[in-house]
Order: structure tokens, then C-alpha cells, then sequence
């Protein structure tokens, strides 16, 4: 892979073109207004999930079931069996997209059932009575939504010019960042109908997705060659070797890195907010105002990063930079254990994640092995962004329960560091 060598005025580049230009072209095409306008909405839509679910309603609905004693332990439990299913998801579902063949294209069928799958396993999980029922309805919201978001990954190599992939990853950004923390507010004003939320949110992104695929329709694949499936083959491409691709694998580090660090702490929001911060029920109104102060640092730096990397031709100083920014964020509420501290973490790591969603996807995107399997390389990427849901909980978890809430601001932090020092070593990308 080479690094991004993109025309200095991208929004030049943000005109009409056929949909789905194959990798080889990509880089001579222009990105689609329509695709540019309706990405950010998709990607919403399913960080509105992923922001509302594990760390306020699924919270809530774990302590409201289980009681004081055992919330920690029982989260720590039910997130990280979702996160395990997610991990294995995401990539699967990008691998059978790649090799998918239809009038409809490779991804679009995915995008649709997957929303729908997951919209039904969010029904499911306003009825759960048990947590063996809780699990498995948690479990397949993961799956299901995964199996979008891992084809609608592959959207920006599918069919955006490399010369404005800063300025798309941006876009991206601010969806999902929008969606994380619009989830949170979502979540905190309906904290006490836990089902109308699922319902909700459920309806909204089946709503969503589809419109996306119809507003942008996919090539057709159905005569595009299939290369026989071999198991073994099939299995092996879920591992990536460092030794031949080492620019891949410490994308894919730092990212992990930086997510692991973040979720650690956020992940535990409202209990730190219960327990650590002492606020207990009124804990429940500051999550809008801890989301809207962290959607204006966000929406600072996902505006400025995209751009400013197209024009610089430059990614690897603004996701190290942004590792940083986080970093130090996460450490503010041991320093400042107050309402205070946790609304100045907040704007903060905002300022600090807008930056690294608004580049990191851009340099991921221009560091995969292959331009034959977008969406299967991007799935194992997003392992980068699961597997922190498998560790973050069951290390908060344990934490917590053997030294309390204390730690877990340096511990991520320090993690946070190291996600930022990952991205040197990248020697393809500047």
C-alpha cells in the first residue's frame, strides 16, 4: 500500500459518479454527493444501538433485575458473551459479503436483513425476564447489527477516491460519534421505559438502513466471479499475517489500543457516576449534559481532522495526537473526582475522539492486505473495535470489584497512551 496521494481541494472531489468503482479506479473516481449525505445517517443509526444499549439501558435494565449487589458482575457478563459474538460476527459477515452475488449487489442484502435481525432481537430484549434470556437476546442484537455494519464498512473502499477518504472517514465520524453519545441522551430521557427505547431504536435504524440502500443502490454481482470456497481458505483469511503486513497490523493495534483504554472507563459510566462520583439516582440527568459536551468537542474536531488530513496528506500525527488527547482525558477524574471533572473528561475526550474517528478509519482504509475481500479485512479491523467490549468489561469488572473505581482511571489512560504510540511504526502512511 502506498500513502494517500489526494488532491489538496477535496470538496472538488464530492461529485456525481456510477456507483461501486472498482479498487483499481477508485482513486480516478468522485464520491457521490448522495453517498456523502446518506452515510452519516446509516452509520448513526446503528451507533445510536451501540451508545443507548450496553452502558444506559442495558445498565439499567442489569440493575433493576439483579440489584446493587450484583450489577457489576452480572454486566461484566452479559457484555462480554455480546462482545464475543460481535468479534465473531463482524468478520464473517464481511467475508459472505465479499463473496456475495445478487442484482442487488454485495452489500446492500446484508445491510437490510442484518437491521432487521437486530431490530427484532432489540423486541426481544424488552421482554427478557431471565438472564439466559437477556444473554441470548443480547447476543443476537450483536449479531445482527454486526452483519450490517461489517458490508457498510466497506463502502468507503468499495467506492471512495483514496484522494478524499479523510474528508469521508470524517462524515463517518461524526455519525457514529453522534450516534454514541445521541444513544446516551436517547437513553437517559427514557431511562424509565426501557421497552419504548428498544422499540424505538429498533424501528429507527431498520428505517435507516433501508432508505440507505435504496438512496444508493449497489452494482449488480451477480455476474462477478466466485473463487471456489474452501473452509481451511476461508478460515485463514481471518488472520493477518504481521510479518507481510505490518502497517495493517499496527493500524489494527492502535485502534484496538485506544478503544480498549476509552471503554474501560466509559463503559462503566453511569455505576461510576452512581458509586464513584456518589450521585446514585441522580446520576441519570447528567447523561445528557456529559453527551452534549462531549458532541460539542466531537463536532470541533471531526470538522477540522478530516479535512486538514486531505489537505496535509497526512494521517499518522493526527490519530497519534488525537491517543493522546483521550489519554488524558480518561485521567482527569482521579485528579477531579467531582461532577466537575467527569464534564471536562467528557468535552475533552470528545475533542480528543472526533479527531481519531475522523482519520483512523481513513488510514485503515489505506492500509488492507487485499482490495479483493474490503469488507472481510475491514471486519477483522472492527475486531479492533469489539474485542475492547470483550476486555474493557471483564477488566473494569474485576477492578472494580477487588480495588473499586479508582484504577480504572489510570488504567486507561496509560492504555490510551499506548494506542497513540502504536501508530508509528506505520511506514505506508504518513
Amino acid at each position: 500500500m502506498t500513502s494517500s496521494s489526494g488532491n489538496s481541494s477535496t470538496t472538488a472531489s464530492l461529485t456525481t459518479v456510477p456507483p461501486l468503482q472498482p479498487a483499481a479506479q477508485a482513486d480516478r473516481g468522485k464520491t457521490p454527493r448522495r453517498l456523502v449525505a446518506t452515510i452519516a445517517p446509516a452509520t448513526f443509526s446503528i451507533s445510536l444501538v451501540w451508545g443507548a444499549v450496553p452502558s444506559i439501558l442495558l445498565a439499567l435494565q442489569v440493575q433493576q433485575a439483579f440489584g446493587e449487589e450484583a450489577k457489576v458482575a452480572v454486566l461484566a457478563l452479559v457484555t462480554t458473551i455480546g462482545a464475543i459474538a460481535a468479534m465473531l460476527a463482524q468478520p464473517i459477515a464481511g467475508a459472505l459479503s465479499d463473496r456475495t452475488r445478487s442484482r442487488f449487489g454485495k452489500r446492500a442484502p446484508w445491510i437490510v436483513a442484518g437491521s432487521l435481525c437486530g431490530g427484532l432481537a432489540l423486541v426481544g430484549m424488552a421482554f427478557a425476564n431471565n438472564l439466559a434470556f437477556l444473554i441470548v437476546a443480547w447476543v443476537m442484537v450483536q449479531i445482527g447489527y454486526n452483519f450490517a455494519q461489517g458490508p457498510l464498512s466497506a463502502i468507503m473502499p468499495d467506492r471512495v477516491p483514496r484522494s478524499v477518504r479523510g474528508t469521508f472517514a470524517a462524515v463517518l465520524g461524526l455519525g457514529s460519534m453522534f450516534g454514541s453519545l445521541g444513544g446516551q441522551i436517547f437513553a437517559a430521557s427514557l431511562s424509565k421505559n426501557i421497552p419504548a427505547a428498544y422499540l424505538l431504536l429498533a424501528g429507527f435504524a431498520v428505517i435507516v438502513l433501508t432508505l440507505f440502500v435504496v438512496f444508493n443502490p449497489d452494482r449488480s454481482s451477480k455476474d462477478a466471479a466466485v473463487e471456489p470456497f474452501i473452509l481451511r481458505n476461508f478460515a485463514q483469511t481471518f488472520w493477518v499475517s504481521p510479518i507481510k503486513h505490518p502497517d495493517f497490523f499496527w493500524a489494527f493495534t492502535s485502534r484496538m489500543l485506544t478503544y480498549v483504554g476509552y471503554f474501560v472507563v466509559i463503559g462503566y459510566k453511569l455505576y461510576i457516576l452512581q458509586d464513584y462520583l456518589g450521585l446514585g439516582q441522580d446520576a441519570i440527568g447528567l447523561i445528557p449534559a456529559l453527551g452534549l459536551i462531549s458532541l460539542a468537542g466531537l463536532l470541533v474536531s471531526t470538522l477540522a481532522a478530516g479535512r486538514l488530513s486531505d489537505r496535509m496528506e497526512r494521517r499518522k500525527p493526527f490519530v497519534f495526537a488525537s491517543g493522546l488527547i483521550v489519554a488524558t482525558a480518561l485521567f482527569i477524574p482521579l485528579v477531579l473526582p467531582t461532577v466537575a471533572g467527569m464534564l471536562i473528561m467528557a468535552g475533552l475526550a470528545g475533542f480528543g475522539f472526533g479527531c481519531f474517528q475522523a482519520v483512523d478509519a481513513a488510514l485503515i482504509s489505506e492500509v488492507l492486505p487485499s482490495d479483493r475481500s474490503f469488507a472481510k479485512d475491514l471486519g477483522v479491523v472492527n475486531i479492533a473495535v469489539t474485542l475492547p467490549q470483550i476486555l474493557a468489561p471483564a477488566v473494569a469488572g474485576a477492578i472494580v470489584l477487588a480495588f473499586g473505581y479508582a484504577p480504572l482511571f489510570p488504567i486507561g489512560a496509560a492504555i490510551g497512551v499506548l494506542g497513540a504510540l502504536a501508530v508509528i511504526p506505520i511506514k505506508s502512511v504518513k
